[in-house]
C-alpha cells in the first residue's frame, strides 16, 4: 500500500480575505508547500513582492467575481476567508444583511462562479466557519448565523458537487492572536474567560491553522468531504 500523498506542490490555490491575519498565514502555508497562491481581499495589494498574487475584490460583487473566474485560467483549491464583524449594530437590519451577504453569501458566489473550473480539476473548496458556527453569539449575531450557515452550505455543496468531483469542507477556527480577536484580547474579563476554557491557556497563532487547511486540500483528504473540523485548540472539548 502506497504512502499518502500530502503533496501540494504546483497546485493553484485562490484564498478570499487573503490579507487578513488567518488567511494570510494559509497562504503562507501553500506558498511554502510548493503552490501556487493567489489573495483576493478588498485591500490593496503590497507595493513590494511577496510570492502571491493579488487580486482586489468585493466578494459581494456578484459581476467583477464572474470576471475573475472567467479570467482565470484553472483553480484547483478555493479557500474562502472573506469576512467583516459589526459587533454592536449587527442587530440592525442593514448590518446584518450587510454581514451576512459578505460571509456567507460571498462564499456562495465564490464558489458556483469556480465550480467549472474547480470540477475541471477535481479540486475543492475549504470555507472557514468559526467558533460561532457551534456556539451563540450575542454580540455579532449576524456573523454567528453567517458562519453557522456556512457550515450547512458546506454540507449541501459537498454532497451536490460531489458528482462533479469537487470535495468542499470547513475548518472553524477557534482562539487566535489576529486583529479580529484584538478586541476580546483587550477585554480583561473576556481574555479570562476563554483563557480559562482552553486546555492549555493559550491562544493560537496564525501560523497553526495552515496544516488542517493544507492537508484538506491534499490527495491524502481525498475521502473528506462535507465536514468542518474545528481548530480551536480543544475550546469546543470542554
Amino acid at each position: 500500500m502506497a504512502a499518502p500523498s500530502f503533496d501540494v506542490s504546483g497546485k493553484r490555490v485562490l484564498v478570499t480575505g487573503g490579507r487578513g491575519g488567518l488567511g494570510l498565514a494559509v497562504g503562507e502555508a501553500f506558498k511554502g508547500a510548493g503552490a501556487q497562491v493567489t489573495l483576493a481581499d478588498m485591500a490593496p495589494a503590497p507595493a513590494t513582492k511577496d510570492g502571491f498574487d493579488h487580486v482586489v475584490i468585493d466578494v459581494c460583487d456578484t459581476a467583477a467575481v464572474q470576471r475573475l473566474a472567467d479570467a482565470t485560467p484553472s483553480l484547483d483549491v478555493l479557500v474562502q476567508f472573506a469576512g467583516k464583524i459589526g459587533r454592536v449594530k449587527e442587530y440592525e437590519v442593514e448590518t446584518f444583511q450587510h454581514i451576512v451577504d459578505v460571509h456567507l453569501v460571498g462564499s456562495l458566489r465564490f464558489a458556483t462562479a469556480f465550480r467549472t473550473k474547480l470540477a475541471a480539476s477535481r479540486g475543492c473548496i475549504i470555507n472557514v466557519g468559526s467558533m460561532y458556527s457551534l456556539f451563540g453569539s450575542p454580540h455579532a449575531p449576524a456573523y454567528g448565523a453567517a458562519k453557522a450557515g456556512l457550515v450547512q452550505l458546506t454540507k449541501s455543496l459537498a454532497l451536490a458537487w460531489a458528482k462533479d468531483g469537487i470535495r468542499v469542507n470547513a475548518v472553524a477556527p477557534g482562539w487566535f492572536k489576529t486583529e479580529l480577536t484584538r478586541p476580546g484580547r483587550e477585554n480583561p474579563e473576556f481574555f479570562r474567560k476563554v483563557s480559562e476554557r482552553l486546555p492549555d491557556g493559550r491562544w493560537s497563532e496564525p501560523d497553526e491553522l495552515g496544516g488542517i487547511v493544507v492537508y484538506l486540500a491534499s490527495p491524502a483528504a481525498r475521502a473528506i468531504t462535507g465536514v468542518t473540523i474545528p481548530v480551536d485548540g480543544g475550546y469546543s472539548a470542554s
